[in-house]
């Protein structure tokens, strides 16, 4: 018999702060459609360290609320402030219905992994993995250098087709490759320039005195 295909998880949102006294947590969203995520019963998986006593287990999703247009959830058995800072800096996952459309502009990682990374067109290496990480996602990138994180945004990675399996990066210079140091200026030739130009300002006479001569 088969073994059952496990559903891909999307990472929909990270736990910030507690709220109140109740065990609310705060909310950083990493859905379009939060009201489809986060709705009384949603059990999420939680990315958490391996010391967290919170490690392996899952949340049951209780109650989304609004305070000044800033999104706040309450859980199952997390019902005071204590409990809900335990949980501070989770990020949640929960699994994708098989017939579920992708959101715009998203990517699952088992689709990142493997495309071929390139740069003005030349292919310098493939996606190797993806860390997420409470501030952005980073692709780790194996090159013949070796591996590079690559930031996840769009100002560094602004094209991913997943159909051709390439992804374009235009990432800062010295991510990818060592830049050349700049020769440094000898400091003989730094004094004899600032000698140079006193001499001329001696020679020039309105450099000399702002004063203007008697008659």
């Amino acid at each position: 018999m088969a073994a059952a295909t496990r559903p891909q998880q999307l990472r929909v949102g990270r736990l910030t702060k507690a709220h109140g006294l109740k065990g609310a947590l705060k909310l950083e969203l990493y859905t379009d459609d939060p009201e489809r995520r986060f709705v009384p019963g949603a059990e999420f998986s939680l990315q958490v360290p391996a010391d967290s006593p919170w490690h392996g287990r899952t949340l049951v999703f209780r109650e989304l609320r609004w305070y000044n247009g800033q999104p706040v959830g309450f859980f199952e058995g997390i019902d005071d402030r204590t409990a809900a800072e335990g949980l501070v800096k989770a990020i949640l996952w929960v699994d994708q219905p098989v017939d579920e459309e992708p959101e715009p502009d998203a990517w699952y990682d088992h689709q990142l992994i493997g495309l071929a990374v390139l740069r003005d067109g030349e292919r310098i290496g493939e996606v190797a993995h993806v860390d997420h990480l409470p501030a952005q996602d980073l692709l780790v990138v194996t090159t013949k250098r070796g591996d590079v994180m690559v930031p996840f945004v769009a100002a560094f990675v602004p094209e991913v087709d997943v159909e051709a399996g390439t992804l374009t990066v235009t990432p800062p210079p010295g991510l990818f490759e060592e830049l050349p140091e700049e020769p440094e200026v000898p400091a003989e030739r730094g004094e004899a320039e600032a000698s140079a130009a006193d001499a001329a300002a001696g020679d020039d006479p309105a450099a000399a005195s702002d004063e203007t001569p008697a008659g």
